[in-house]
């Protein structure tokens, strides 16, 4: 129980601390993702695919 507990919190500070790094690279080329609860909740499910599709997403619709 415990264990799963540690591994969820684990993979949700991973997904804040991913895209806060690709805010911090991308942010003088204009390319921001929001860090809110959606962002953070599909990175903790789908991992690093969903910040690819993130930047797809910004970069076809902006």
């Amino acid at each position: 129980m415990f264990k799963a507990i540690f591994g969820f919190f684990k993979k949700v500070i991973f997904g804040i601390l991913l895209l806060y790094s690709f805010n911090l690279v991308a942010s003088p080329m204009g390319v921001v993702i929001p860090i809110n609860f959606f962002t953070i909740s599909i990175l903790t499910v789908l991992g690093v695919p969903a910040l690819f599709s993130f930047i797809l997403i910004f970069v076809l619709l902006f």
